[in-house]
Parts: C-alpha cells; sequence; structure tokens
C-alpha cells in the first residue's frame, strides 16, 4: 500500500534535518511542496519526482499529494519546521477524511521555527510560552488581538510568527502596543531573521525598541516574561 508522510524539513540548514526526515525524503517517490522548501533540500532529493507550487496554494499541494497516492506512489508532503506547528498535516489529514480516503499518512516531525529562534537567542523559552500568528488570512485580527492581551496579560513569554509582511506593515506596531499594556518597555525582545538558513540575523533589543525595519515574514520575536533576562548576547527565562 502507497503511503503519504508528511515531512518536517526543519527550519532550513540540512545540518537541523531529522534522520527520520531524511530517510523518509530518501524512500519516497514524489515530493510535494512550496517552491522555496524544496530550493532548501534540492540536494537531497534530485532524483525523484518534484511536484511544487508558489504561496497561498497548500490545498492544490495537498490534494496532489493524495491523488498521487491513490495512483500508488509513495508520496512525502515537506514543511519548513514542524509539519504540525502552521504546517501541512493538519490540511492533508482533513482533506484525506472528507473525502473517505484509506491513504497510509504520517507524520514526521521537525525541528521548528521557534525551536531554532530560540537557541540561537540562548533560552527565552524556559517556562510557559504563547506562540501567536499575526498573519490574519486565516484568523480574525480582532482574535489574534485577544489573543496578545491575554498572553501578555499572563505573562507569557512571547513568540510571534509572520510578525511583518507587504500587506500586513501595521500588525506588528498593534502587536506591540496590546502587549505593551501588560508589560514593560524594558522586556527583553529577540528577533531571529532566517533562522539557520542563508542570511541569518539575530538582534536583541527591548520590547519597546523593535527594529521594526528589520522585521519581515521571514522573522521570529521572542518577548520574554517579567523574570527573563540578557546576559552576554543570550536571553534567558529562569525556570
Amino acid at each position: 500500500m502507497s503511503w503519504i508522510k508528511i515531512v518536517g524539513i526543519g527550519p532550513g540548514s540540512l545540518d537541523d534535518m531529522t534522520r527520520r526526515a531524511f530517510n523518509a525524503l530518501k524512500e519516497c517517490d514524489v515530493v510535494v511542496g512550496y517552491k522555496t522548501y524544496i530550493k532548501l533540500i534540492n540536494t537531497i532529493i534530485q532524483d525523484k519526482q518534484i511536484f511544487d507550487s508558489g504561496m497561498r496554494q497548500e490545498i492544490t499541494r495537498c490534494q496532489k499529494a493524495l491523488e498521487l497516492a491513490a495512483s500508488g506512489k509513495n508520496v512525502c508532503v515537506i514543511s519548513s519546521g514542524d509539519p504540525g506547528i502552521y504546517g501541512m498535516a493538519g490540511l492533508v489529514l482533513e482533506l484525506s477524511q472528507r473525502q473517505g480516503l484509506n491513504t497510509d499518512i504520517q507524520v514526521i516531525p521537525g525541528i521548528s521555527a521557534i525551536n531554532s529562534a530560540a537557541s540561537i537567542l540562548g533560552a527565552p523559552l524556559m517556562h510557559d510560552f504563547a506562540v501567536i500568528s499575526l498573519s490574519d488570512h486565516l484568523t480574525p485580527w480582532e482574535l489574534i488581538e485577544k489573543r496578545l492581551d491575554m498572553a501578555a496579560q499572563a505573562d507569557f513569554v512571547i513568540a510571534l510568527y509572520n510578525p511583518k509582511s507587504r500587506e500586513r506593515r501595521n500588525h506588528l506596531n498593534k502587536a506591540i502596543e496590546i502587549i505593551l499594556k501588560h508589560k514593560a518597555p524594558d522586556a527583553p525582545a529577540g528577533i531571529v531573521k532566517n533562522a539557520s538558513r542563508e542570511g541569518q540575523m539575530v538582534k536583541i533589543a527591548t520590547l519597546s525598541e523593535i527594529p521594526k525595519q528589520d522585521v519581515d515574514m521571514t522573522s521570529i520575536i521572542i518577548i520574554g516574561n517579567r523574570h527573563t533576562f540578557t546576559s552576554e548576547g543570550k536571553m534567558i527565562t529562569p525556570r
């Protein structure tokens, strides 16, 4: 019976890909993924059939994977980071369930961007934390605002995904305004851009002085709780 493996390829560097993910990619017949992520792993899938597509074509890719598996192919659907964290796992499983398919689907976890960013910054996630995406393509902005407010009020360490794009230039400003209602202006804030990829950039600032000009969709921002401190260029949240 053919299978689909939804593979987390890690944050970008092949050094951060798990052995299980590597083996799945070597065992499959077809690799399905976003064009940018296909390029990241091109050196290890050159002998595979490739189906790639652009941004916001996730449903097309998942449907193609299901069709390929139904035709007898073993398929890897790739996600950056971990496929179960803002990745492709849920969509593949949902489509399979809706269509009443009996495909063998496995989820291969990966090192997520939040893991990579945190390790680069030091140890900012040593206590309870919340991860919130500022993208309102699938979530109403009013709900994102509520989550930001409640997470900041509860003094979670807060990690922000998708903080800024050409279409959402002001979302980060609004998010910081909300968080500042409950967190101190000098709370440590780390910014990691292109974590473990070419062009990696790392900065540690304060919440009120986050260098917004350096932030884009490839960035993750981690804002500490009231006990987080910085030492020798590292963010540390005590346990």
